[in-house]
Parts: C-alpha cells; sequence; structure tokens
C-alpha cells in the first residue's frame, strides 16, 4: 500500500513530467508546435512566442522541420499544430482529415540568389526562366532537397518549363534554409530561399538578390490545427487558442512590425492595411 504523504508527493510530480510545470511546480499546458526552419531562422518566433505563454500560461515547445516533416508530425499526432508554407500540401493535409482548421497568417516572398558577378545572366529575369538559364549554362544550383516548402516551390517552378533538366552542379543540401544559404555561398552557387531567412544571413554571406519581389515568388505561411479526433493527446484548447493568437491584432501587428536592419520580413493577412506599420 503506497504511503498516502507519498501519493501526494508522486502525483504532481507526475504531472510536471507530462504537461511541464512552472517555476513554482504548478502544472502547465504543453503546446506542440512544428513550424519550418526558414520560420525559426527569421526570428519571428522569438517575439512571437514569449508573448503567447505569457498570455496563456502556455509553455511552447517548438519544433522546427522542412514543411513536409512537419506535416508529417501533425499527421502522427506528434504535435499539436504546424506552421509551414505550401499551400498544395496543406489543403491536402486538411483534406486528408488530418487537420480541422486552416488559417493564412502572413506571406512574405522567396527570391533566388547568387554572385554578385551572375554568371548566368538571370537578374531580373522570370523565376522559372532563370532556373534554365543557370541549368542551361551548368552553373552550380543548391538545392534544399528536403520537401520543405522552399523545395516543394522550385520543383513548381521547374515544372513551369517541363522536368527538371540534370547536371552535375545542382546539388541537394538535405538540410534547413540557413544551412543551405550558407553551403550555397561557400559553393559561389545561385540557391532559392525566403526573404527572412536570407535577410537573417545576408551579413554572413556575399550571395546577392537577383530575383525577387514577383508574384510567382510570393509565400503564403498557414497555420494548421491538427485533429483531436485523431490523437489522445493534442491539446485542442492551446491548440486553438494558439491560433485565434496568431490572427488577433496583437500578433498581426507584431508581424506587421517585425523588421531585420529596417527591413520587414513578413506582411500579415488578418490585420487591416491601416493598422500596419509602413512598410
Amino acid at each position: 500500500m503506497v504511503n498516502d504523504n507519498l501519493t501526494w508527493i508522486i502525483l504532481p510530480v507526475a504531472a510536471c513530467l507530462f504537461s511541464g510545470c512552472d517555476q513554482g511546480g504548478q502544472p502547465v499546458s504543453v503546446l506542440r508546435l512544428a513550424v519550418t526552419t526558414s520560420t525559426r531562422d527569421s526570428g519571428l518566433l522569438d517575439v512571437l512566442v514569449p508573448v503567447f505563454e505569457r498570455q496563456h500560461g502556455v509553455r511552447v515547445d517548438v519544433i522546427a522541420a522542412g514543411t513536409g516533416k512537419a506535416l508529417k508530425l501533425g499527421e502522427a499526432g506528434d504535435v499539436d499544430v504546424v506552421l509551414v508554407h505550401a499551400r498544395a500540401a496543406e489543403e491536402a493535409f486538411m483534406a486528408a482529415g488530418h487537420g480541422v482548421r486552416r488559417e493564412e497568417v502572413m506571406y512574405n516572398t522567396f527570391e533566388i540568389l547568387g554572385p554578385a558577378d551572375d554568371p548566368a545572366g538571370i537578374r531580373d529575369t522570370e523565376p522559372a526562366a532563370a532556373l534554365r538559364k543557370i541549368a542551361d549554362g551548368g552553373h552550380r544550383f543548391i538545392s534544399r532537397g528536403d520537401d520543405s516548402g522552399t523545395h516543394k516551390r522550385e520543383r513548381a517552378l521547374w515544372q513551369v518549363h517541363g522536368d527538371r533538366p540534370n547536371w552535375d552542379a545542382y546539388v541537394e543540401s538535405g538540410q534547413g534554409m540557413g544551412a543551405t544559404l550558407t553551403m550555397a555561398d561557400q559553393m559561389s552557387g545561385y540557391v532559392l530561399t525566403d526573404q527572412g531567412t536570407y535577410l537573417r544571413f545576408r551579413d554572413k554571406i556575399n550571395l546577392v538578390e537577383l530575383v525577387t519581389e514577383l508574384p510567382a515568388l510570393r509565400n503564403v505561411y498557414g497555420v494548421l490545427l491538427v485533429n483531436p479526433a485523431k490523437h489522445e493527446r493534442i491539446n485542442a484548447r492551446s491548440a486553438e487558442a494558439f491560433v485565434d493568437f496568431l490572427l488577433g491584432a496583437e500578433a498581426q501587428r507584431i508581424v506587421a512590425s517585425f523588421t531585420i536592419g529596417g527591413e520587414r520580413l513578413f506582411h500579415p493577412l488578418a490585420l487591416p492595411v491601416s493598422q500596419q506599420a509602413p512598410s
């Protein structure tokens, strides 16, 4: 028979192990959030997440992965919320019943970077045509190759003019956006990146923006609430609160005002233009 006093000790400890505790030892709710590496690397979550945690008494555990892997984590019920940027994959996730709510939070743009002397001559070229010029000239191109949102967009751009050509200077990093940018810089190659990660790494690399700010490069971020009916561990209440928070005026204003080196990284999609800070 377990001593009653010991039982009162064991129960709070067990609660802390499974749900987390605050500094006073009180159980707190834990929200598991899967995000893309580009979102993490931008630094935006370092501002947003603490605000949500303070307001709701929830600890957010952030897991950074490519979009494909992040969605797989949601499908398996290993996270409560997914924040990614690949609309077709997100819609497929919802259609399969893995999510119960999808909202568009913000957008930025993709862009193609390359050496300042631009040996492929792609500056200001339409994105799909720019990739073809890189391939036709046999120039170095570094792809993430990891089924991330960025990799999915790259594949879509190749498909505009047919299948991607095979050439020796096409390299798949299999890594996140920051690591891929560093590799492309070291190899003096071309690379497709999201603008936010580029701005975060701009002072660390020599590559420059060559193709940017075009409609085909718009990059929308969606937040998806994982279906709690499929997985017992889903923290549905905190997940719903987090989605509402991202769409709320305070978070949307944080998104609108978040800058690096004076340049705005993201544009909110749930905040009237009249309430946004000037870009």
